[in-house]
């Protein structure tokens, strides 16, 4: 059973409370694509006036990361998943509503399912690029995942 973005708000909203109040949901996902958003707000903003750094790595993990989710939901396996490593790089100040994506689900699948054949963990980079409402990349981010088959 795939999940919806609505599950994921929900989630969010439970489970990561400063990423909901900072206004990260959810918009679309599939089985190779996952989109969120952010909008500027006074409780995201920084000294100067864009979105914080940390609010958009939020949403550009979450867009990443609930890929992840759906795979491991999907498998019906024990999987644990934790992000090891994250490179980001900001490129133009963000204001407005920016929208992250990722669409590398299959690559986070393969990753899933070598974790189950040969019961190692497995790493996997999951790339989430941020643009605002014109269509410019502000920023760019890289989770490095670690997928592991639960010990019994």
């Amino acid at each position: 059973m795939s999940l919806s973005p609505r599950a994921i708000n929900t989630f969010l909203l439970l489970k990561l409370p400063a990423a909901f109040f900072c206004g990260v949901r959810a918009k679309a996902l599939t089985k190779t694509e996952c989109i969120t958003s952010v909008r500027l707000r006074w409780i995201n903003q920084n000294p100067f006036k864009s979105m914080f750094w940390a609010v958009q790595g939020m949403a550009a993990e979450l867009s990443t990361g609930a890929l992840v989710m759906q795979c491991i939901r999907n498998s019906e396996a024990p999987i644990s998943m934790l992000v090891a490593t994250n490179k980001a790089t900001f490129s133009k100040k963000a204001k407005g509503r920016i929208t992250f994506t990722c669409s590398e689900g299959e690559k986070i699948q393969k990753a899933i399912d070598a974790a189950i054949t040969t019961g190692d963990g497995q790493t996997c980079w999951m790339h989430s690029e941020g643009k605002d409402a014109e269509g410019n990349i502000v920023s760019q981010f890289a989770f490095e995942w670690t997928v592991k088959v639960k010990s019994k």
